[in-house]
C-alpha cells in the first residue's frame, strides 16, 4: 500500500484501522509496523506515520537507483527471453511522445518497462532493492513535466537498453542503464525545490 502510493507521506496509520482493513490480529499488525519502521517506510511520532523520501538526499536516491538499475540490466542481459524483449519493444513504442499522453500514463509505462527488466533479471533481492529505490524516486513527488525532447532522449535510451538486452551484452546493458538514470537525474535534480 505504501509502495503503490495508496498511503501518502505524512498519513497516519491507526492500528485498529489496519486490523480491520487487513483482517488480522493486533500482533501481526504491530510486527508489520515495526518491520516497516526498520525499513524506513514509516516512523513513530505520536503514532505511526508514513515516511516520504524528503529526509534523504536527492543525489543519494539517484546514485542508489543507478547502481540497482545497472546491475538489474546486467543480470537481465543473461536471462531475458525473446518474448520479454518483444514486450519491452511494445512498451517503448507506447512511450513515444505524441504531445497528448497524460504524464501519469507515461509514468506507468516507464514503470512497466523497468519492472519487466527486473523480472528478467530473476533475482528476488535485486527486485526488493529496485522496489525501494523506485519508491524513493516517486516519493520525491517529481514536479517536473519532461519536455517531448527529453522524453524522446530517455526513450532512445530505452531502445539502447533493449538492444543490449537482445544481444545479451551484459556490459553494454549495465552501462546504458546507468547512463539512463544519470540522464533522468540531470533533468529532475535542478527542478526540485531547494
Amino acid at each position: 500500500m505504501i509502495l503503490a502510493s495508496e498511503l501518502k507521506p505524512g498519513q497516519r496509520l491507526i492500528e485498529d484501522d489496519l486490523i480491520q482493513l487487513l483482517g488480522v490480529g493486533r500482533t501481526p499488525v504491530r510486527e508489520a509496523l515495526l518491520i516497516l519502521q526498520g525499513e524506513g517506510f514509516i516512523a513513530r511520532n505520536r503514532g505511526w506515520e508514513v515516511q516520504g523520501a524528503d529526509h534523504l538526499p536527492v543525489r543519494a536516491i539517484f546514485e542508489s537507483r543507478m547502481a540497482v538499475e545497472a546491475e538489474t540490466a546486467r543480470l537481465a542481459a543473461r536471462k531475458i527471453t525473446p518474448e520479454m524483449c518483444d514486450a519491452l519493444d511494445a512498451l517503448i513504442e507506447q512511450m513515444e511522445p505524441s504531445g497528448h499522453q497524460p504524464r501519469l500514463a507515461l509514468n506507468r509505462l516507464n514503470t512497466a518497462f523497468h519492472d519487466l527488466i527486473v523480472k528478467a533479471a530473476d533475482n528476488v533481492v535485486i527486485a526488493q532493492f529496485h522496489e525501494r529505490t523506485q519508491f524513493y524516486y516517486w516519493a520525491l513527488r517529481v514536479p517536473v513535466m519532461f519536455s517531448d525532447e527529453q522524453l524522446r532522449a530517455t526513450n532512445e535510451q530505452h531502445r539502447e537498453i533493449l538492444a543490449a538486452l537482445r544481444a545479451h551484452d551484459e556490459a553494454r546493458a549495465e552501462t546504458v542503464a546507468r547512463a539512463h538514470v544519470e540522464t533522468t537525474m540531470h533533468i529532475v535534480e535542478p527542478a526540485l525545490p531547494r
